[in-house]
């Protein structure tokens, strides 16, 4: 693995290893800026479920990984890949592609996800085909694969209404990208790093939806 300098900051080239060593059932992405956080800890449930019953899983910290946002320059329109940036992006796309299953979580940051997860998420639009013809109607690439998501997200807050949009915000997004969203779990009042260790309800749901993800992709 390397890295590239570019406008003060440094992003991962992709070796030719990495690009060809991808085996992976489930990709789960942590859109925490916490590292031991709850996010991570309910995440690496799940995956553990999924393991269960015979995925092979990998999680990506969005944390670890230099991602810049998209600038709408509209270049994938053709290109079918951001050409824009070679960046983080550029080693998740493979990954994404070979995982027919996908597991997003993030905590709830004003009502929504955290920036890590938006900007992930906008720099999936090059798996969109469009119309030339205004509006444009809009298909996916990534559709009648077979694909399965869950999404998740944490909020401090004892009360549904406090982690606003948050799961729309990951599952609408996967569903216009051909996925199925099976399971859209919210878990509250916590907030503390590693607190989530105690709530062996939530980690019994999140388990069960690991092993539910990986069934549905059998």
């Amino acid at each position: 693995m390397g890295y590239r300098g570019s406008g003060g900051r440094f992003h991962r080239i992709i070796t030719e290893e990495e690009e060809y060593s991808i085996t992976i059932d489930i990709l789960g992405i942590c859109a925490s800026p916490r590292k031991g956080g709850n996010t991570y800890v309910l995440l690496d449930e799940v995956m553990e479920g999924a393991k269960r019953n015979g995925a092979t899983v990998e999680i990506v910290h969005l944390r670890d990984y230099s991602i810049d946002s998209c600038v709408g320059c509209e270049r994938c329109r053709q290109d079918k890949t951001c050409t824009r940036f070679h960046d983080g992006m550029n080693l998740l796309y493979p990954k994404i592609e070979e995982a027919k299953g996908m597991v997003l979580g993030s905590p709830t940051y004003n009502y929504n996800v955290t920036s890590l997860m938006k900007t992930f998420i906008d720099r999936l639009y090059p798996y969109y085909n469009f119309t030339d013809d205004r509006p444009r109607e809009y298909s996916s690439r990534l559709a009648g694969q077979g694909r399965h998501a869950c999404v998740f997200t944490i909020g401090e807050q004892p009360i549904i209404e406090d982690i606003g949009f948050s799961l729309e915000a990951m599952s609408y997004p996967l569903e216009a990208l051909g996925y199925k969203v099976d399971k859209a779990m919210p878990v509250l009042n916590q907030f503390d790093r590693g607190v989530i260790k105690k709530d062996e309800a939530a980690l019994k749901k999140a388990f069960e939806m690991g092993e539910e993800l990986a069934g549905n992709l059998k």
